[in-house]
Order: C-alpha cells, then sequence, then structure tokens
C-alpha cells in the first residue's frame, strides 16, 4: 500500500466508516497528520472460546482476557513466522498467565491461580487486575523456531494492571511512546432459555513514530545508582503525541466492546479531525497446538520412572493446560510400566 507520507501529491480514497465491527479482528490505522499508528483489536468468539473451556473465577477470566487482547495486538504485528508468549510470573493470587500467539492468526491462553486467595479477594472487593498479578515480572518473548534465537523482554509488576505493564514494556524495551487501553466483559444475550453469558474482549494500541528521530526521544531510564538529589532527566513531549495521545485517554471500555461500536468508526470518532487511514484487517482464531501425538511424544521424552509412576488405574491421563482437552494412553503406548 502506498505511503501517502512519501508522495503527499496521491490522493486517498476515503469512505464512511463501516457501522457494524467485524469480531475476532485486529485494525492497523495511521494518523499521518499526528505521526502515530495504531491497532484496534476486537475478539467476540475467540475469546468466549478460550475463556468458556475453563472454569475459572470471573475476575481471573477478565485478568486472563486482558493478556490475550495485549498479546494478540503485539502479535499479529509482527513480521516473521513465529511465537509470541506473553507470561507473568508473581506471587498474586494469579501466580501466571500465559498467552502463546502462532502467526499469523493462531491464539491459546490458560491461568494458574489459588482459589482461596482468589475468592478472599472477591469477597474483600480488591480483585481487579493489578491486585490479583501483585508483584513479580511480565515476559514477552519471541521464538522465531529451534533455528533462531529467542528475544525476551522483561518488566516488572508492582500492583498495578497490564495496561502499565504494557505501558513499561514498550517505554524500557523499545522507547517508543506508547498508549494501551484494554476492556473485557460478559454480555448477555437473549436466547432459548433465558439470557446467554458471552464473553468480548477489545483493546487500542497507539504508537508515536515520527520520521524525524529527535521527535521521539524519551526520557532516559533512572539507572538505579544515582546519587541522591540527582535530577531525572526530562525531555519535552511533542505536541502531536500530546494530542493522540489525549485522544486515546477518551476511549471509554464500552467503545472497546460493544459489537455495534465498529473498529473504523472508533477509530474515526477519535481522528477524524486529523485524518485517519484505516488498513485491511486480519483475522484471529482460538487454536491449540496440543494433539495426541504431541502429547505421546512428550510422554516418551520422559524418564522411565516417571512414566512408570504416571499409571494409575491402568491407564495414563493427560489434560491440557490451555484447551482442557483429555488425552487416554495404555501404559504400552509410551513404554511404560503397568502398575
Amino acid at each position: 500500500m502506498t505511503d501517502p507520507q512519501a508522495n503527499p501529491h496521491i490522493a486517498i480514497p476515503s469512505r464512511t466508516p463501516a457501522v457494524t465491527s467485524a469480531d475476532d479482528t485486529v485494525m492497523p490505522f495511521e494518523v499521518a497528520a499526528l505521526d502515530v499508528r495504531g491497532r484496534i483489536v476486537r475478539l467476540g468468539p475467540v475469546i468466549d472460546e478460550i475463556i468458556q473451556k475453563h472454569n475459572y473465577p470471573e475476575p481471573v477470566s477478565k485478568l486472563l482476557g486482558e493478556a490475550i487482547v495485549l498479546t494478540v495486538m503485539l502479535g499479529t504485528a509482527l513480521k516473521i513466522d513465529g511465537r509470541l508468549i506473553l507470561q507473568t510470573q508473581t506471587e498474586g493470587p494469579v501466580r501466571m498467565l500465559v498467552v502463546d500467539f502462532t502467526a499469523p492468526d493462531k491464539v491459546r491462553a490458560c491461568a494458574r491461580f489459588d482459589l482461596a486467595r482468589v475468592e478472599a479477594a472477591i469477597a474483600s472487593g480488591n480483585a481487579d487486575g493489578g491486585a490479583l498479578l501483585g508483584q513479580g515480572h511480565l515476559a514477552m518473548t519471541i521464538d522465531q523456531g529451534p533455528d533462531m534465537n529467542r528475544y525476551q523482554g522483561l518488566v516488572a509488576l508492582d500492583g498495578r494492571g497490564l495496561e502499565a505493564a504494557a505501558h513499561e514494556y514498550f517505554l524500557r524495551s523499545e522507547q517508543i511512546p506508547t498508549r494501551v487501553r484494554l476492556a473485557v466483559a460478559e454480555q448477555f444475550v437473549a436466547g432459548e432459555g433465558g439470557p446467554h453469558k458471552h464473553w468480548r474482549a477489545g483493546g487500542i494500541l497507539l504508537q508515536f513514530l515520527p520520521r524525524a528521530p529527535e521527535r521521539a526521544r524519551v526520557a532516559d531510564l533512572h539507572p538505579g545508582d544515582a546519587p541522591e538529589g540527582t535530577p531525572a532527566h526530562t525531555v519535552e513531549e511533542d505536541d502531536a503525541w500530546v494530542e493522540g495521545r489525549a485522544l486515546i485517554d477518551t476511549v471509554e471500555d464500552i467503545e472497546l466492546i460493544d459489537p455495534d461500536v465498529s473498529s473504523e468508526r472508533l477509530a474515526y470518532r477519535l481522528f477524524h479531525e486529523r485524518g485517519v487511514r484505516v488498513f485491511k484487517s486480519s483475522e484471529v482464531r482460538a487454536e491449540c497446538s496440543c494433539s495426541r501425538e504431541t502429547v505421546e511424544s512428550m510422554l516418551r521424552s520422559f524418564s522411565q520412572d516417571d512414566r512408570d509412576h504416571m499409571v494409575e488405574n491402568g491407564k495414563i491421563s493427560v489434560t491440557c493446560e490451555f484447551c482442557s482437552a483429555h488425552y487416554q494412553f495404555a501404559p504400552a503406548d509410551v513404554g511404560a510400566n503397568a502398575n
């Protein structure tokens, strides 16, 4: 697609934004007048399928949904074949979140948590994402396959939510001014036998990417060992980024998940005064990579003693933590000795 900034004389066609949004899509957009680019994520059946396969408490499901939106938002921007894996490890009630995105369009996810602590957090009214995560770290890993090095970025989780962690990740790993909004909620839909609950999720990311590198300067990170009283390094923010960030901050959760507000209409609502250009959306689907063959191969990689101890009632049972698929094997199938 032609870059309008490279040749300002090229006419860009305009049209009315679509009324309704296509679920399970990621739509890139650009506001050339502000030197910003972004992505809008809309998840319907995909997020509902992943969450409904687990019997997680509602706050855990919502937190996992935010992690899925964030991972899809970043994973679909990859220009390589491979995987983007988001993983949290914390001391909070939700000890771990794992979201695995395989380019170009497959996602799976799961959570590990302490049910008693989650229930206590709910009872105390302190079950937001930051409280459930607590202190720990978030890792973003790009895996390009066995013949390529992995890239991993780490940021601390300090009791705030995933939006704050995403901002910290971009500040420390890429030093790109970035703003992220995430939203997850249950929707009640009328049907036979009464209303049914379905999960929906959405998100928007905005980044300041000017052509002149000096305009994208950010303040130096604190070195950690500076003498007491050393003034912090500051950089005056570019007016274009101040405007773009302020507009993103007006986005409400309902706008990110409402099926009657399309991604195009949201982008137009935010940036029509400056002119916004949208690009072809990419689709996302929920799909786990587990199979009977991969599980069997995993079991055969264990030691003989481990395989023998996995036999219960004359069989070995394995449940996929991502999709809850259940596999059973006779001990002889994987070289184990029956008890």
